[in-house]
């Protein structure tokens, strides 16, 4: 990568919502990326959506500047032709404080990008940083969702934000979170390239031995998470004497009565982010099922880069370049005995040093993904 001049080093971040607490998948991205660009020396003025989330002063130690806009929840903003994610985070604030200069700009999500198009950013360098296919990931929400409203919401926001996605042939370039997602948009789009996720983990810290029980862990409000957590009660554990923790917060009604059904599995609920890593590392097997092959999951990463023996599905891991760190398997038969496998198999000093490899010298690590999208804003 070609030196930066000094006075190219600063740019706009427009995040969907505040990125602190760095809690779940998206705003992780967005709050690890804010870290690594102060430690590689490039100034961020950050513009963020505030709805349900406080503002942070921790903001401040990476960005030169930090403006919120109140988002606009109006429910007239369902009944448009721009998606509603969309339409919701659009402010005139916003696109007069980009004019005021003409430093590169990195939009976060197609949530963010109501302003792409506007003429008067014409000859700015723009890059879209994309965390998912969005209209994949909302029909996926509705494949899963009970609540007719909630479902009908899903499936008009799919078929919005799929017509709304050519809003990209105004970006520069588009930086995808995984390889499929690149696979998808290099068909519509110029100049595509893959930038994994940002992510807390600098080394890989995986204890030796054995852990005792299987952990499933994720944001259990999303329904994909939900049907995931389900699956593995229902279908994979409901007959086994290992132990499994399913760990995350506000578990649905019907996922606890579930487990209230199988003295092998316990919840762990309202579990901060200290606890969740506790719980990776203390686990023989990080189980990962997913039904919704969108973008790259950040779970996925903390369990490699903290966990032992990880066991997943081919939706989790298809061409995320993690294939060969993870046991792959895909009915829940096939679950059990991989399960009944390697449930006293101890993670050795050679495991680790597998991970690493793969982690640390293929593009995992933050300070090379940084490194790829600076050359994007500054090229």
């Amino acid at each position: 990568m070609s030196p930066i001049s000094k006075e190219k080093k600063t740019i706009h971040v427009i995040s969907f919502d505040i990125p602190y607490p760095p809690n779940y998948g998206g705003v992780i991205d967005v709050y690890f990326k804010l870290k690594a660009f102060k430690e590689a020396g490039i100034k961020v003025h950050l513009h963020c959506f505030e709805y349900s989330r406080n503002k942070s002063a921790k903001l401040n130690d990476y960005c030169e500047s930090v403006t919120y806009y109140k988002r606009n929840i109006y429910k007239t903003n369902l009944f448009g032709k721009t998606p509603y994610i969309v339409a919701s985070r659009s402010t005139e604030d916003l696109i007069n404080n980009l004019l005021k200069d003409d430093y590169p700009i990195l939009f976060e999500g197609l949530h963010s990008c109501y302003h792409l198009p506007d003429k008067r950013l014409k000859k700015r360098r723009k890059i879209v940083r994309m965390h998912n296919i969005e209209h994949n990931y909302y029909n996926s929400l509705a494949s899963v969702e009970k609540r007719l409203f909630k479902k009908y919401y899903f499936l008009n926001e799919a078929a919005k934000l799929k017509r709304y996605e050519n809003v990209l042939d105004h970006a520069n370039a588009v930086a995808a979170i995984s390889l499929n997602d690149k696979l998808y948009l290099s068909e519509k789009y110029k100049h595509v390239v893959v930038i994994s996720a940002f992510h807390p983990y600098e080394t890989v810290q995986i204890k030796e031995g054995c852990g005792k029980y299987a952990l499933y862990h994720g944001t259990l409000t999303v329904g994909e998470n939900n049907q995931a957590a389900l699956y593995l009660v229902n279908n994979v554990f409901n007959n086994l004497n290992i132990p499994l923790i399913i760990a995350g917060n506000n578990a649905s009604l019907e996922l606890r009565q579930a487990i209230m059904k199988n003295r092998n599995i316990k919840l762990r609920n309202k579990v901060n982010n200290r606890k969740i890593e506790e719980l990776i590392e203390n686990a023989h097997i990080n189980i990962l099922p997913t039904f919704q092959a969108t973008g790259i999951k950040l779970k996925l990463l903390a369990a490699l880069f903290k966990g032992r023996h990880c066991l997943v599905n081919t939706p989790m891991i298809e061409n995320t370049g993690l294939e060969g760190l993870c046991i792959v398997k895909n009915s829940a038969e096939e679950l059990k005995s991989e399960i009944k496998k390697i449930c006293s198999i101890p993670f050795n000093k050679e495991n680790i040093v597998e991970r690493e490899k793969i982690l640390l010298t293929n593009g995992f690590t933050n300070k090379h993904n940084i490194n790829q999208l600076i050359e994007l804003l500054f090229s």
